[in-house]
């Protein structure tokens, strides 16, 4: 690491670490089933929740006029304290949305005036910059599509909004890593294949998390290693929908039974890349990058079967979704390294 970006990586770091707690947020207000108590968007008037019961009481007679109290919340005596608990939650999450964009807008224009950043780096951080506003953009187009008819929002809307999250993480640590490691290595090609097919696969695996999430699709078949009735495939995977296709992409059973089966071919590829890496000569980060890699997706894979099994419990889907994020840190940092 050279002393002259060392602040430009604690920033870069900083914003890794608001972006992952912004998502450990976000997962907490889809558990909560939290993330449509706002009905509107305001980019300077929401900064804060209302203030007074005056507020809170027209806040919550707006919520009133949208599906999720008309079709589901009227039926449960949802009062204003039951509002203001989701309400904190979506407002909290929106709230960070607003500390990331300032974290690295502000520091991005010092670093700039200051000529702290190379011609390569601004490029980067431009990208950056693009990746959370159309983040932000993603969230708005979630949450508008569960206050139209129906009072849940569109799991793949959801999925891309979760999936994009986590290539912004990931691309901020590359960005960072590369300032970490300014060295230029010659890279180990046959690994840097095997994590890059192992990088996708991973990133469908989180596509998928969030289908499971969108439709609620882990509170069936809980059960492991099979399905219910003790089918690997159970008949219900095929006839959901009336395709193939829409079974495996909005079938509840169809997309769990994806999941649950990518997770066995993530576990399959990090093993392998563990062996197969043990024929080169490795340095002490390659090794490390790999030994975390599969003590992390182990990890992982057990979280998911507890999750299954005891039927997305609030604290068990947030530890599930917190371990992807390491899984996914892990597998950029093992890729880099391989890379460069």
């Amino acid at each position: 690491m050279k002393k002259e970006n060392k602040s430009v990586i604690i920033w870069l770091l900083s914003g890794c670490l608001l972006l992952f707690i912004m998502v450990v947020v976000g997962g907490i207000t889809r558990l909560t089933n939290s993330g449509l108590s706002m009905t509107d968007w305001h980019l300077v008037t929401d900064t804060f929740p209302p203030m007074t019961d005056e507020k809170w009481n027209a806040a919550f007679e707006e919520y009133k006029k949208f599906p999720e109290y008309q079709k589901i919340n009227i039926h449960n005596d949802f009062t204003v304290e039951d509002y203001k608990f989701i309400y904190f939650w979506e407002w909290f999450h929106r709230f960070i949305g607003r500390i990331i964009g300032l974290v690295f807008v502000v520091p991005f224009v010092y670093f700039l005036i200051k000529k702290r950043l190379s011609s390569e780096t601004i490029k980067k951080c431009i990208i950056l910059l693009l990746m959370g506003g159309f983040q932000g953009f993603l969230g708005w187009f979630m949450v508008k599509s569960g206050l139209i008819d129906h009072p849940d929002v569109s799991h793949f809307r959801l999925s891309l909004h979760l999936t994009f999250a986590f290539i912004t993480f990931a691309y901020t640590l590359w960005v960072a890593l590369d300032l970490i490691y300014p060295d230029k290595k010659e890279a180990i090609l046959p690994l840097r294949k095997w994590a890059r097919i192992t990088m996708v696969f991973l990133i469908i695996q989180i596509i998928y998390g969030g289908f499971v999430a969108g439709l609620n699709a882990g509170l069936i078949h809980n059960h492991w290693p099979m399905m219910s009735e003790g089918q690997f495939m159970h008949e219900t995977v095929l006839i959901e929908q009336p395709t193939l296709l829409l079974n495996l992409t909005e079938g509840k059973s169809g997309v769990q039974f994806v999941h649950r089966t990518m997770a066995y071919v993530v576990v399959g590829l990090i093993v392998f890349l563990f062996f197969k890496s043990r024929k080169f000569a490795l340095t002490a980060q390659h090794k490390m990058g790999t030994n975390v890699l599969v003590a992390f997706v182990f990890v992982q894979f057990l979280l998911g079967v507890f999750t299954l099994l005891l039927q997305v419990s609030l604290w068990l889907g947030l530890v599930h979704q917190i371990m992807a994020f390491f899984l996914l840190s892990a597998m950029v940092y093992t890729l880099h390294r391989f890379s460069k």
